[in-house]
């Protein structure tokens, strides 16, 4: 999934009507797996002035920016991390790694090509899921549908747990977008395609 899909799916399943406060704590550990890739990504644009094939294809899968998204997926290195915050009474850290273990267990059943290594660094298995939440070839389309309708179900539920305007406009905008992209690719480009070959028959 993409990181606004785990921040509004981790609040579902972690936020309570008792605990609003913990609104910041799940969206930071649902962004902060994907922190390496943001880096990357602006270090390579921005910076370096890479194209966005470059970037996704050579240098996203380099050993080194490879190592340091694992890293962040790490399921073992997280529950580690858990552990020591529960025993340390950290509870706003503990909420942070417990979201990032979501995002993680997110991730696991919808990358193919772009699999996780979520045991490094103690194994560099990966689990290859035969359906994607981008991919195309491995029903990219379907998998994209079915996570914006979770995107949405997720985002009546803890909409009126949200104290902050801020977050609620961000919940409204996240799926603005996603219905925009929707309505973009799924009616107007077919529509328009559709016109074209008319015009041209």
């Amino acid at each position: 999934m993409n990181t606004p899909s785990h921040a509004i799916a981790n609040l579902a399943i972690l936020i309570t009507p008792t605990q609003p406060q913990a609104t910041i704590a799940i969206v930071l550990g649902a962004v902060l797996p994907d922190v390496p890739m943001f880096f990357m990504y602006f270090w390579a644009k921005i910076i370096r002035r890479q194209s966005e094939t470059r970037i996704w294809t050579e240098i996203y899968f380099s050993p080194f920016w490879q190592n340091m998204t694992h890293g962040f997926h790490s399921i073992p290195l997280i529950l580690m991390g858990i552990v020591v915050t529960y025993y340390l009474n950290c509870g706003q850290m503990e909420m942070i790694l417990l979201s990032a273990l979501l995002h993680c267990l997110g991730d696991l059943p919808v990358h193919h090509d772009d699999a996780h290594r979520h045991f490094y660094p103690f194994s560099n298995y990966r689990f290859i899921s035969p359906i994607s939440y981008w991919d195309i070839k491995h029903h990219g389309k379907i998998v994209a549908l079915i996570k914006k309708l979770l995107v949405f179900i997720a985002s009546i539920y803890i909409f009126p747990l949200q104290q902050s305007l801020i977050s609620k406009g961000l919940i409204i905008a996240v799926n603005l977008i996603y219905m925009t992209l929707f309505l973009y690719f799924r009616v107007f480009k077919r529509f328009h395609a559709s016109n074209s070959v008319t015009f041209k028959q």
